[in-house]
């Protein structure tokens, strides 16, 4: 199932694997994003995730 909606210009995203990302644009199109880690202590970008992905 793919998402068509419009681009939110405010979240920019390259995950073209993500079902919100715009497949036209590098945008996801939710109205907003859950950011998150999976480290006890993170310290670098790395560290952090994108919890509003959901696969294609």
């Amino acid at each position: 199932m793919e998402f068509h909606e419009t681009a939110n210009h405010c979240i920019e995203c390259s995950v073209t694997q993500c079902q919100h990302h715009c497949q036209q644009e590098n945008f996801c199109a939710l109205n907003q994003i859950k950011v998150g880690t999976h480290e006890k202590n993170p310290s670098m970008e790395q560290c952090t995730d994108c919890l509003s992905y959901v696969k294609k």
